[in-house]
Formats: structure tokens, C-alpha cells, sequence
């Protein structure tokens, strides 16, 4: 009997180490198949199922994996978002890296409409674009911040900011309103003071510059203009506002526009500057920190007209005077018409 006892042991023992074995293999034997870090999205309404379909291309052996993730209840508890896997991680770090939501770098620059933005947005974040514009367009938002559909653009800062991928739409407007209130600090606050315009006139007044050159040092003097024309409230008469119209009434935003002819100075649109005192109702893009900062430090000059310059392309050459500036205009629309440039 203590030898049968005694057998039975070590036969026990034996299988509890074969068992323990293989199971230590399944839990630690490495199972990606990365070469490099990658990372997968796991979304918010996310299943185990859901989970095992985005780590199916990753790893070697699902079976192994989701032995580990029973294991360790994660087959009923895990977590959304965005996380790393690294070459040769077995089952066990996985899921280790699967409770650690990896935050990601949300850029966008130079959108024309709210919606393109939230088109921007929804490309890198999980939220949809029609979650974006909802909490863009909120009229309780827009009338905390004395907004409108027109002007809301203003309020968002192109540059680059840190969220979660699964991070909801209105978490990321209204940490994009916070930047926007960091960046307008006292200073810019007392220059567009200065310039008797509000945050907001000064964005949509920088939007025009932006639009007007793609040369950053020439913005202050393309700016320094523009202010001498409202000063003497002139029109401002800015080609890119009827451009802008000609989107807008179109609908159609992605079309190109080279040339602006007669007939389109006379658009019936609040943004069409050339009928319209003032500035337009709100950007006709989102302008960069620079075109920003063109218009708070503009040029002190007394030119009032500039066109497009032929010698520098890129460039303008600017006039006090309207003499001046029609011989300069002359030269360059005598270019324009070598281009055949029909629009």
C-alpha cells in the first residue's frame, strides 16, 4: 500500500509538472509576430471577440493566447483604447500591454470648414466626424463662448496635442478651448486690444493673410495692409474671401480656384469682401500661429494695395498709392493671361 501510495505521488507530482509546463509555455513562450512596435485599436463597444480579431494578425498562437486572458479573467474584464505590442512579447505581457492605454499625436492645420475639421479629427481618434460636429456645434457651447457656425473654427489652434485614441468628442473640443485661452494670453490679448479688434477679428482677419501668401515672413507686411484699409475703412478687397465665397455658395470646398474674375467680385455673400465692409463673418481657414502673430506684430508701413509679384513668385510688391498699384497690377494680369488660366 505505501508503495502504491507512494507511485501514485510521484505520478501525481509528475503530471502536475507536465501540466505546469505546458501551461508555463502557453503563458510565456513568445507569441508575436511583430517586427517592430505595433499598435492596435481595440473601440469603446469592443467585445472578446473584438479584441481577438484585432491581435489575430500579431500573434502566433490565439489558443495560448486566450488560455492566458481566461486565466487571468481578462477574457471578461479588459480594456479599449490604443496600445503597443513588441516583437517576441509572450501571452503574459500582452495582456500587460493591453491594460496600458498608449496616448497618440492629434495634428490638423489649415481646415476651412468645422466640418473639416472634424473630419481632420475623426481620421486619428476613434469619436466619427458627426460626433465631432455635434460637440462643435452644441448651442450650448457655442453660446458659453459667445460662438457661432460662422466663427467656431476660430476658437481651435493648429498645432499638435496628446489624447488616448478612444478619448470622446467633447474631451477633445474642450481641451482644444483650454489651448485656445493658453495662447491667448495677456500680451496677445493687449495687442489685438491695440489693433481695436477681438481674438476673434484677428483670427479671421490672420485666416486672409494665411490664405493671401504662403510666405510666412511676408505675412507682417500683407497684415500691415489689410489694418490700413480697415483704419480708412476701406474694403479689404481680399481675392481669397471671394474664393472662399465661391466654396461656400458651391458647397464644393476641394475645387481649385487660380484666378478670380470680374463677374466673382460681385457675389452675393457676407464674405465677399470686395461688396462687404469690414471683415468676413468668421475665417475663411484656419490660419497657423504665424499668421496669428503676423497680424498682432503687422508691419507699421502706409502701403494700402499689393498684388502678386512676377519677379518673386511667392511674393507681392505693395503701393501707397493706386497709380502705383495699377501698374503693378497691369504687369502681373499681362502674366496671367500668357498662363491661359481660365479659372
Amino acid at each position: 500500500m505505501k508503495k502504491f501510495i507512494s507511485y501514485a505521488s510521484v505520478v501525481i507530482l509528475l503530471g502536475l509538472f507536465i501540466y505546469g509546463f505546458f501551461a508555463y509555455k502557453k503563458v510565456f513562450t513568445a507569441n508575436t509576430n511583430v517586427s517592430k512596435t505595433t499598435y492596435i485599436f481595440i473601440p469603446s463597444n469592443a467585445n472578446f471577440q473584438t479584441v481577438k480579431d484585432s491581435l489575430a494578425k500579431h500573434i502566433i498562437n490565439m489558443d495560448n493566447f486566450v488560455y492566458t486572458a481566461e486565466t487571468k479573467g481578462f477574457d471578461k474584464e479588459f480594456y479599449t483604447g490604443r496600445f503597443a505590442l513588441e516583437p517576441n512579447m509572450n501571452n503574459y505581457s500582452i495582456i500587460i500591454a493591453l491594460s496600458k492605454n498608449v496616448p497618440l499625436r492629434v495634428s490638423y492645420n489649415n481646415q476651412e470648414t468645422i466640418a473639416d475639421l472634424a473630419n481632420r479629427l475623426a481620421q486619428q481618434t476613434e469619436p466619427s466626424a458627426e460626433d465631432y460636429l455635434q460637440a462643435f456645434t452644441e448651442p450650448y457651447f457655442l453660446e458659453e463662448f459667445g460662438l457661432n457656425e460662422d466663427n467656431v473654427l476660430s476658437v481651435f489652434i493648429p498645432n499638435t496635442y496628446e489624447f488616448y485614441w478612444n478619448v470622446s468628442a467633447p474631451k477633445v473640443r474642450d481641451r482644444l478651448v483650454r489651448e485656445y485661452k493658453k495662447f491667448w494670453n495677456e500680451e496677445r490679448k493687449a495687442k489685438a486690444d491695440s489693433l481695436g479688434l477681438t481674438p476673434l477679428q484677428v483670427v479671421a482677419l490672420a485666416s486672409i493673410v494665411q490664405k493671401e501668401t504662403a510666405k510666412v515672413d511676408e505675412r507682417p507686411k500683407v497684415a500691415g495692409a489689410y489694418l490700413n484699409r480697415l483704419r480708412i475703412n476701406m474694403p479689404l478687397q481680399a481675392d481669397p474671401t471671394v474664393i472662399y465665397a465661391i466654396k461656400k455658395e458651391s458647397g464644393d470646398y476641394d475645387q481649385v480656384i487660380k484666378r478670380v474674375l470680374h463677374n466673382d467680385l460681385k457675389i452675393n455673400s457676407p464674405y465677399n469682401t470686395y461688396v462687404n465692409a469690414g471683415l468676413p463673418p468668421g475665417p475663411i481657414t484656419m490660419p497657423d500661429i504665424s499668421s496669428i502673430d503676423a497680424v498682432l506684430n503687422a508691419e507699421n508701413h502706409d502701403y494700402i494695395y499689393f498684388c502678386a509679384s512676377v519677379d518673386n513668385f511667392g511674393y507681392h510688391v505693395f503701393a501707397s498709392n493706386y497709380n502705383d498699384h495699377l501698374r503693378n497690377a497691369s504687369k502681373y494680369s499681362k502674366w496671367v493671361a500668357s498662363q491661359n488660366y481660365v479659372r
